[in-house]
């Protein structure tokens, strides 16, 4: 069995404010980093057998210290990425409100598409093939991935059997971990969602 710790980014100063996407140059502030350090507190006890990032900064920032407190280096997986939001990336969530499609994105994201950007299956298939990476890596063991809101959310809402559609009704806080265990045959079990460390 591979149990899975889902950990959401921490905190940064656009957080709630902008779609940052795949923006470079999005740093924790001091919050963020604060949160950084209690889930290395948490996971230092725990027999990590890998700490793996979305290769964006702020995930890249809150992997960093969970990876040292457990004496690891943090192996980078472009399947945990942000979602490439295209035309959408850097715009206020107040801008975006009259844009076309935003509305039909959260309310469809089974099938609504971005502009010039990917489509939520098409996270969700790459997350789902970075899992199943680490599986095979970690066949019996814990890993710690660190990634962003929406992508995990999909993985945790295909683990139960529910539609992207419904993805919106999970909640995961910045720097939030929620944990997935994956058994041999495919079965998978969501122990915990959104826990704060």
């Amino acid at each position: 069995m591979t149990v899975f710790h889902l950990v959401r980014h921490a905190e940064h100063d656009l957080l709630g404010r902008v779609l940052t996407g795949r923006m470079p140059d999005v740093p924790l502030n001091e919050r963020g980093r604060k949160q950084a350090v209690r889930l290395a507190r948490h996971f230092a006890s725990r027999a990590v057998a890998a700490v793996v990032s979305s290769p964006c900064q702020r995930a890249q920032e809150t992997a960093v210290p969970i990876a040292a407190a457990l004496g690891l280096e943090v192996a980078t997986d472009a399947g945990l990425n942000e979602i490439d939001f295209g035309d959408w990336t850097g715009m206020t969530f107040e801008a975006l409100q009259g844009v076309p499609g935003w509305q039909a994105w959260n309310q469809f994201r089974g099938t609504a598409p971005t502009p010039g950007g990917e489509m939520m299956l098409e996270a969700l298939g790459r997350a789902l093939r970075c899992l199943a990476r680490w599986r095979e890596a970690v066949p019996d063991g814990e890993v710690v991935l660190v990634g962003h809101q929406d992508v995990l959310k999909a993985v945790l809402v295909h683990s139960l059997g529910a539609p992207l559609d419904l993805m919106q009704r999970i909640e995961l806080g910045a720097g939030s971990c929620s944990v997935l265990r994956v058994f041999g045959e495919g079965g998978v079990l969501v122990e915990s969602c959104n826990l704060a460390h």
